[in-house]
């Protein structure tokens, strides 16, 4: 097989395949995970970025190398996470540049672009540290631009060549991978992004390419080295590793947003692209942070991860001769919680899909079929039905939710509307002793109100809380929170069963919009009710100041929609208005599961109140 030039085609399946192999040494990176600090997670922050890349290039088309490149580097800002996943992003980022708008990639072109690529990374780090995935970049761009030819296939079998014996030196520039006897975490999995590439290159990407190397010291690998590193508080002063996503017009530059940064913590990276601003950073005030970037745009995703704890899980771990476990606590929720996909993404959460059924052809909701394509199929007449999870795909999401956490923990949809619950507690008793302890919790609600409730546990876990006390703090969080929703039409409701046929012709007839609240008990019940559509919106901002407890002062809030987006700034700008500018406010389109019951042109609010 050979290749003579990389157009968009190309390009993306190659980085979703690259994609596919680095999953399989997630765990192994995740083990031999020292630098900079000992937390164990270099493997699934990396695995969790690239899969971001891939998601997005499943449903592109584009066959223009520039338009595709351009798509994965977005798409690599928006799933960054940790040090190698930033990175990475910048590295996309500056392929991405340098491509600009070319359909096509000759391999006499490509040495320019890795190396304008690399310098793209080293200028936007603060401080760029030899011995890490870095070291590969310039290795094999230094390779790209010595070699001549005219074969794709030939060349990443020598930039291999090379970047092997790059990986094999990080230990001799780093004293912290020479003490614990590994190479660097981060540029393992940079040497598997391209192994993957190598792989699809050669038309055999997951079977016939070997492993790299391990390149451990004297032939001997320790069984964690993660957990054996010392975790020194004098080379690691900061305490929590703190991300964000903002999304906003007239974003500041890197270089300002870093300044500021640069006062409060370290382990600093920035990615500023268009209308993204993207941060990492270890630091005491995450707050601060967050405070800080709400005054450029929407605060689209924030997590601050306690590394003491995710160090002290993989102590445990590896004292116990278990898999290593990333972090105290995985989340894992059913595709009923409505939360956006970069919500989803920065928590690592793990989503078990519900079943969207369409005569006889069974989809899982948001895997199979997006909120945008089944709004498409309501207009076109469908009438879907759904079903709850079957116990395997609960299995199947408590496995993977078990190789990241030391427990896992589990929102879902409220026992009293569906039987996902039931579902999740059978699986349960498939799995045995010594696995993973499993925290299932009702959220009695559905939509963003058990989405909300999900991104809590999310949070909890990684502020380094025990299951027990978050599945207690869920429940009474709960008690005062909730979620009620607005329909446009009584179609769905009509066809779900849930509204008589007379009570769904008298209400059209009348313009009237019915206003259902999940109770305390996870029941939906009718509270209220509209004539006309102009009438919508008053009246629900009307219900949520009678719900939300006076005085609360620690309140979130999420708005979902069915093919109503008009509906979120207006409603968002008021609960900000009445809140407090700096209010979270998670909007988010309905997914399929809730669309089939709600129809199109509802929307809903939910509010979690935990003070």
């Amino acid at each position: 097989m050979k290749a003579t030039f990389l157009d968009g085609t190309g390009l993306r399946e190659a980085l979703i395949v690259s994609a596919q192999y680095v999953q399989r040494h997630r765990a192994d990176l995740n083990r031999i995970n020292v630098f900079p600090v000992p937390d164990g997670d270099t493997g699934t922050n990396l695995a969790l970025t690239v899969n971001s890349i891939a998601d997005h290039l499943r449903h592109n088309r584009d066959s223009s190398v520039g338009a595709v490149a351009k798509v994965a580097a977005e798409a690599g800002i928006l799933g960054a996470r940790g040090n190698c996943g930033m990175i990475l992003s910048h590295f996309l980022l500056g392929f991405s540049d340098a491509i600009g708008d070319r359909t096509r990639l000759r391999v006499s072109e490509f040495g320019e672009v890795l190396r304008s690529a690399t310098e793209h990374v080293y200028r936007a780090l603060e401080k760029p540290v030899e011995g890490t995935m870095i070291t590969i970049m310039r290795a094999i761009a230094d390779e790209a631009e010595r070699l001549q030819g005219s074969d794709f296939v030939v060349l990443f079998e020598q930039l291999l060549v090379k970047a092997r014996e790059a990986l094999a030196s990080t230990p001799d520039l780093l004293p912290a991978l020479k003490t614990a006897g590994v190479v660097d975490a981060g540029a393992k999995g940079f040497v598997h992004v391209l192994e993957g590439i190598a792989g699809y290159m050669s038309g055999d990407p997951l079977i016939a390419l070997p492993d790299a190397p391990s390149f451990e010291a004297d032939g001997e690998v320790p069984v964690f080295a993660a957990a054996q590193a010392a975790y020194s508080a004098e080379s690691e002063k900061y305490r929590y590793c703190t991300e964000a996503l903002v999304r906003g017009q007239g974003l500041p530059t890197q270089e300002t947003v870093q300044s500021w940064l640069r006062e409060r913590g370290d382990s600093l990276v920035v990615i500023r692209s268009n209308d993204l601003l993207k941060i990492h950073v270890h630091t005491d005030q995450p707050e601060e942070v967050f405070s800080y970037l709400r005054g450029f745009g929407e605060l689209a995703t924030r997590k601050a991860e306690d590394m003491h704890a995710q160090h002290a899980v993989a102590e445990r771990s590896a004292a116990g001769h278990m898999m290593l476990a990333r972090r105290p606590i995985s989340v894992v929720v059913d595709t009923a919680c409505d939360l956006p996909d970069d919500i989803v993404r920065a928590h690592g959460m793990h989503l078990v899909p519900l079943n969207l059924i369409f005569e006889d052809k069974a989809y899982r909701d948001r895997l199979d079929i997006s909120a945008e394509q089944f709004v498409d199929q309501l207009r076109k007449g469908a009438h879907p039905s759904t079903s709850q999870p079957a116990p395997a795909a609960f299995l199947e999401g408590f496995r993977r939710a078990s190789e990241e956490g030391e427990n896992v923990v589990a929102v879902l949809l409220s026992s009293a509307l569906s039987g996902t619950y039931a579902s999740a507690q059978a699986a349960l008793k498939h799995r045995g002793q010594d696995d993973v302890p499993v925290h299932l919790v009702d959220s009695r609600g559905g939509s963003l109100l058990q989405g909300l409730l999900a991104l809590k546990a999310s949070e909890l876990g990684e502020m380094g809380w025990e299951a027990e006390k978050i599945v207690a703090e869920l429940e009474r969080i709960r008690k005062q929170s909730g979620f009620f929703i607005i329909l446009d039409t009584f179609e769905r409701a009509l066809a779900s069963g849930r509204v008589g046929r007379g009570k769904a012709w008298l209400g059209s007839l009348l313009d009237i919009k019915p206003v259902l609240d999940i109770d305390e008990a996870g029941k939906l019940v009718p509270i209220d009710k509209v004539r006309g559509r102009k009438n919508m919106m008053p009246r629900m901002l009307e219900i949520l100041e009678r719900k939300v407890p006076k005085g609360a002062k620690k309140v979130r809030f999420g708005v979902m929609h069915v093919a109503a987006s008009d509906v979120l700034v207006p409603v968002t700008q008021a609960i900000r208005a009445k809140y407090g500018r700096d209010t979270e406010v998670v909007t988010a389109a309905g997914t399929p599961i809730i669309g089939t019951h709600a129809g199109e042109g509802a929307w809903g609010i939910a509010y979690l109140v935990e003070d």
